[in-house]
C-alpha cells in the first residue's frame, strides 16, 4: 500500500525497488495529485485508487477498501517519497511469517539513517509520542515510522478511523489496547525525493504534532470511559 501525493519523480523508484517475489499486489492511492503520479503508477503495473480527500489516513483507508475485494494475508505500508528502502520489505514481514508478531514497525531511529533524513522536529515528535504510549499503554516503541507490516486480520480488527496525520500513531495505540503482538525492526532511512509535505513545513509540523497528541489523548480517554462502563 503506497499513499502518494505529487510523487511522480520518486514513486517509480519505489515501485522498481520493491522485491517482486514477496508481493502479490501493489496498491497506489493517488491522494489528489496535480502531477502524473497516477499515470506513472499505472504504467508500472500498480493498482491505482483515487482518493481526492487529502490526508494520509484518508488515502490508507481508501486503499484498505480496495484490498477488501481480495484480502491479502499481510499488508505492508510504505511511503512514495523513496525515503524508505523498499528492498528491506522482507525484514518487515519476517516476524509475521515466523508467527512472532501481528504488527511490525520499521524503526528509523534504531536503523541506519542518512544525515539530515529525519528532521529534528520529527525526532522530537516521535520520541514524545513513544514515551506517552509507553506511559499510557505499556508498549515500548521507538518510532512512528510509516514503513510497517500488519496482518490483514489484525488490521481489520483495529477499525482505523483517522483520516490524516494521526493514522500511524492510532494504529500503534490500538495495537497496544488490543494486546497485539507488536515488534520493531531496524530499517534504513534516507533523504526523501522532494520536500516533505508534513515535517518540511511549519504548518505541516504543527498540524501533525497536534493530531498525534490529540489521537493519543482521545484513545486514552476512550479506554478509560470503556473501563468505567464495564
Amino acid at each position: 500500500m503506497i499513499p502518494a501525493l505529487n510523487e511522480e519523480r520518486s514513486l517509480p523508484l519505489v515501485l522498481e525497488a520493491l522485491p517482486e517475489q514477496w508481493i502479490r499486489t501493489v496498491v497506489v492511492v493517488d491522494n489528489g495529485s496535480s502531477d502524473q503520479t497516477a499515470a506513472v503508477a499505472g504504467e508500472a503495473g500498480a493498482i491505482v485508487v483515487d482518493e481526492p480527500q487529502r490526508g494520509y489516513g484518508a488515502a490508507c483507508f481508501r486503499g484498505i477498501q480496495r484490498l477488501r475485494r481480495d484480502p491479502p494475508k499481510i499488508v505492508v505500508f510504505i511511503d512514495a517519497d523513496y525515503s524508505d528502502v523498499p528492498q528491506e520489505l522482507p525484514r518487515l514481514v519476517a516476524p509475521i511469517i515466523c508467527g512472532e508478531a501481528e504488527l511490525v514497525i520499521g524503526s528509523r531511529t534504531i536503523g541506519a539513517q542518512e544525515r539530515g533524513a529525519l528532521l529534528p522536529q520529527a525526532v522530537v515528535g516521535n520520541k514524545l509520542a513513544c514515551l506517552l504510549m509507553e506511559f499510557m499503554y505499556g508498549y515500548r516503541f521507538s518510532d512512528l515510522g510509516p514503513f510497517r507490516a500488519i496482518t490483514w486480520q489484525a488490521l481489520e480488527g483495529l477499525q482505523m478511523r483517522d483520516r490524516d496525520f494521526g493514522w500511524t500513531v492510532e494504529m500503534q495505540i490500538k495495537a497496544a489496547r488490543q494486546g497485539l503482538a507488536a515488534v520493531e525492526v531496524p530499517v534504513s532511512y534516507r533523504k526523501r525525493v522532494g520536500v516533505s509535505k508534513i515535517t518540511g513545513t511549519v504548518r505541516g509540523t504543527v498540524l501533525a504534532s497536534y493530531k498525534i497528541l490529540y489521537t493519543l489523548m482521545r484513545e486514552y480517554f476512550d479506554q478509560l470511559i470503556g473501563r468505567e462502563q464495564r
